[in-house]
């Protein structure tokens, strides 16, 4: 009977030490996570009084929230009584296997740093990066977030989007649109030239200065190609872009233009 009451005891001992160091635990987490959101809070108050980039502020933000969670739990392991030290060679291990296991992770860790720090781009930017085409959304420790015009959010490794040609279009104040226009080989080509470069210039978002470009472009079997080069703002492009296609169509109609029409000689030989 001695003995089931000391077992009793023991069994009592042990669960109210274990449900202390759980609750302990729990009491921990909750804290160090309120405390790690507290402290990411104010830093980013910090750094928009003073004006830190966005791209910026978001890495260091997204930094110093993965160091803080990393040591709230090294610190509860400690508390738990587990040795950190054999968890940070535990770390260490993991880490060397997923180094080996994806080469490109630390690469796109340092480019990533590479561009906050040499700014080719920031959040909001409209570019051409790693093969993807559009609006910058985050960059991120190792990914860039761009959304592209059909809004699709693609995720882009810091390294290829480091190591390809960045084509940033928010840069400028102003881009060129890229127009054609293919005049028939009767049409009066410097009267539509004159024509087009009037029509283009009332165009919404279309810029005074640069002024639109009309020349030719280059020659087919149905008459000339006339490079027409309207410049706006990088908001306007596709307004601007779909807007002058229809200008071009209905300035050359209403100005009585021969519709370009595809022309073949046909040369008869009587043969005696």
């Amino acid at each position: 009977m001695d003995n089931v009451n000391q077992f009793q005891q023991l069994a009592t001992a042990y669960a109210t030490e274990v449900g202390t160091k759980l609750l302990a635990v729990i009491l921990f987490w909750i804290v160090g996570r309120w405390l790690i959101n507290f402290v990411c809070r104010m830093l980013q108050r910090v750094m928009e009084r003073q004006k830190v980039d966005p791209t910026l502020m978001r890495y260091i933000g997204n930094f110093v929230a993965v160091t803080l969670n990393i040591v709230l739990v090294v610190a509860i392991l400690g508390y738990c009584g587990i040795q950190t030290t054999t968890f940070a060679a535990l770390v260490a291990g993991i880490g060397i296997a997923i180094g080996a296991a994806w080469g490109g992770l630390l690469s796109n860790l340092a480019a990533g740093i590479f561009l906050v720090v040499l700014h080719p781009f920031k959040v909001g930017d409209f570019i051409t990066a790693g093969g993807v085409t559009g609006t910058v959304k985050e960059i991120g420790l190792f990914v860039t977030s761009i959304n592209t015009p059909d809004n699709v959010l693609t995720m882009v490794g810091n390294a290829k989007v480091f190591g390809d040609n960045i084509q940033n279009f928010t840069a400028n104040e102003y881009r060129r649109v890229e127009l054609k226009c293919q005049l028939n080989g009767s049409a009066d080509h410097v009267a539509a030239m004159q024509l087009l470069r009037e029509k283009l210039a009332l165009v919404p978002n279309v810029l005074a200065t640069p002024a639109v470009e009309v020349e030719i472009l280059d020659f087919t079997l149905v008459g000339p190609v006339l490079a027409v080069r309207p410049f706006c703002h990088n908001d306007h492009y596709w307004q601007v872009y779909f807007d002058g296609n229809r200008t071009i169509r209905e300035a050359l109609a209403a100005g009585g233009f021969p519709a370009p029409m595809p022309a073949q000689m046909v040369l008869v030989q009587n043969q005696q």
